[in-house]
């Protein structure tokens, strides 16, 4: 089932049920869709352009959640929390950080990696294959780790 047609159904469930954050949460996804469609592209959203948008706005909430975490305003940071647990639901299976760090092992070793010079060889590999499974900013944390180790 593609993305709209999932966030449509799971739209009308929430609104039946009653539950105010994921139905708001459902309707500033089906926005971005309906937004996108509306771009003049013409065709369906491909599943990377579903994984894109996804991301983007499970990244908005995590860092409103951090920014209002750190400006002392919990019940903000409480609600951007629900919503990106509601976003994260529609992601692929995020990978932990130990399948991320032995996956970074791997292509070090792929791609002949000798040092921290070496970084733009092995991050693009990675973001590629690691799209939508892993954070960015976790795959880069890794990456400089063990480069900086050899």
């Amino acid at each position: 089932m593609a993305l709209k047609d999932t966030i449509n159904s799971d739209l009308n469930a929430s609104m039946k049920a009653g539950d105010k954050i994921r139905t708001e949460t459902l309707r500033s996804l089906r926005a971005l869709v309906l937004d996108f469609e509306k771009s003049g592209a013409d065709r369906e959203m491909t599943p990377d352009e579903e994984i894109k948008l996804l991301l983007s706005a499970a990244k908005k909430r995590k860092e409103s959640m951090e920014l209002f975490a750190t400006n002392n305003r919990p019940e903000l940071a409480e609600k951007e929390k629900a919503e990106y647990e509601i976003i994260a639901t529609y992601l692929p299976k995020q990978m932990s950080r130990e399948e991320v760090e032995k996956r970074v092992v791997e292509v070090i070793k792929e791609v002949g990696a000798a040092g921290p010079a070496d970084t733009n060889k092995v991050i693009p590999v990675l973001m590629k294959e690691l799209k939508g499974k892993a954070d960015g900013k976790l795959v880069q944390e890794i990456v400089k780790e063990k480069l900086l180790s050899l």
